[in-house]
């Protein structure tokens, strides 16, 4: 399974560490989206990380090669020229000119207001939360996405820490990967 749909993440959503595992680990073979960004946003997401979140240049610097060195074919360049002709919020502007150059029908961010439908529409662009993308992507492959989760939750104290943590910022996929888990444990009784 390799999915080519391609989607933009906001540097809102790549701030989270853990959020931010979770979408690239679904965006990682078997593949279900190809996640896109640009540098401008990376920016954005590493200023985010050192000046709020206190993180050293290093872990930010190596969060990015890593982010370079496995997702090489995820970069947007060459839409600079679009933005002056996008009508969202001008400080999101980059991001939906981003997406109409690359293509992307899709961006995922926290910051929905700064994606208003009319302003997405010409583009054909819609702007989901983590929420509502985890979501859709749920319902389309449950097993590949819990099977991620449960690589992701050995890493992380396990699945109950995992979904404590996204509880947080993405309740209605945590509630649909919950309910999947105790249907699995009943099946398994």
């Amino acid at each position: 399974m390799t999915a080519n749909r391609q989607v933009v993440l906001d540097a809102c959503v790549l701030v989270n560490a853990a959020l931010r595992d979770t979408l690239l680990r679904i965006a990682e073979p078997p593949r279900l989206y190809l996640p896109r960004w640009s540098k401008e946003i990376l920016d954005e997401t590493t200023r985010t990380l050192e000046a709020k979140l206190g993180l050293s240049a290093s872990r930010t610097a190596h969060l990015i090669s890593e982010m370079k060195l496995h997702f090489e074919d995820c970069w947007i360049t060459g839409y600079e020229n679009l933005i002056p002709s996008m009508t969202n919020d001008p400080k999101d502007r980059h991001v939906l000119a981003a997406a109409v150059h690359a293509k992307a029908r899709i961006i995922v961010t926290f910051n929905i207001r700064h994606f208003q439908s009319a302003a997405l529409a010409p583009w054909k662009v819609t702007a989901l939360t983590p929420d509502s993308f985890l979501v859709q992507q749920f319902r389309l492959h449950p097993n590949v996405i819990l099977d991620k989760l449960q690589a992701q939750a050995a890493t992380r104290g396990g699945m109950e820490r995992l979904l404590s943590i996204h509880r947080n910022t993405v309740p209605m996929f945590t509630d649909l990967v919950l309910s999947a888990l105790a249907t699995t444990e009943r099946a398994g009784k």
